[in-house]
């Protein structure tokens, strides 16, 4: 599997303190890690004596986890590396794409193997707030249930807890940032991000430009998403 980042190696610590030895880190559009994954899938069923059925060669897998995380992504990548096929499970940018367990999909033929893409699955339960805001950030959950100026302002506190400063120069900024607002007015400025509001004066209501911070917080927030604001591991 090559070699680790720390923070792979960090993550894989903590799963095999939870007895999950088998893991593959890849990125389904590059990583040449995605042809590891048939073959692994292969050694664990043929290991397994659960699993031992003559009778039937093929293999059903069920994909699970949580939202917006890649399930179908993978999917349509390893049929792309094994079928020579294209996409046949939708993908999209936010959660919930996936509404239903589809009917199977073919990925391999040699070993024949099938896959259930499945809806995100959440715990009834978000354990902490801070937890939450790392789901929301990562797109598990829908931004609007959680609101964009408060993803913003944790993102900023992540990305300066880490020391990671790329916003800095992917906005223009002089320096680092400690404060949102602040940061969402240069953003919106550089951006051209404005709107129109009504001041009320002594003299009547004046329309009067204003920076749209809402806009600025949703575009610092997919930034981060599409990786231009660095590798940030939120756990």
């Amino acid at each position: 599997m090559g070699k680790y980042s720390t923070n792979s190696k960090r993550i894989l610590t903590k799963l095999k303190q939870q007895g999950i030895g088998n893991v593959i880190f890849t990125d389904c559009a590059r990583d040449k890690n995605i042809k590891q994954v048939v073959p692994a899938i292969t050694k664990l069923i043929g290991s397994s004596q659960r699993f031992q059925r003559a009778e039937n060669a093929e293999t059903c897998i069920m994909v699970i986890g949580v939202p917006n995380v890649g399930k179908s992504s993978l999917i349509n990548a390893l049929r792309r590396l094994h079928l020579r096929k294209g996409k046949a499970s939708r993908v999209g940018g936010e959660p919930g794409i996936t509404r239903a367990v589809l009917t199977r999909i073919q990925v391999s033929e040699s070993p024949l193997l099938y896959l259930f893409d499945t809806p995100g699955v959440l715990s009834p339960r978000i354990e902490s707030v801070e937890t939450g805001m790392k789901l929301a950030l990562c797109g598990t959950i829908l931004d609007h249930l959680v609101g964009e100026d408060i993803m913003a302002n944790y993102l900023l506190y992540t990305l300066n807890q880490q020391q990671q400063y790329r916003y800095v120069e992917h906005y223009g900024l002089e320096e680092p940032c400690s404060e949102i607002d602040t940061l969402l007015k240069k953003i919106a400025l550089k951006l051209g991000k404005t709107q129109k509001v009504k001041a009320i004066t002594g003299v009547g209501d004046v329309n009067i430009t204003v920076p749209n911070y809402s806009a600025a917080a949703y575009d610092f927030i997919r930034t981060f998403r599409c990786g231009q604001l660095g590798k940030v591991m939120m756990d």
